[in-house]
């Protein structure tokens, strides 16, 4: 099982959502749980693509995190 990195942008209509490792590879969506279910959908969708393409699913590369600075 592979764990790709996601993020997600609130807007002003929702939540929009993209991973750095999948290229092109976004969703939306009007909640945050929302937008996480669909960019699963997307991901799955996006990687049997690739496979039917004969291309190698990307290893994930990409991590977060956070860097606190004085106030």
């Amino acid at each position: 099982m592979k764990k790709y990195l996601i993020v997600i942008e609130e807007t002003s209509t929702g939540f929009s959502a993209y991973s750095p490792d999948l290229p092109g590879c976004v969703a939306t969506g009007a909640t945050r749980a929302e937008v996480e279910k669909n960019m699963r959908e997307a991901i799955s969708f996006h990687l049997d693509g690739l496979r039917k393409d004969g291309e190698p699913a990307p290893e994930p590369r990409t991590y977060s995190t956070y860097v606190e600075l004085p106030a």
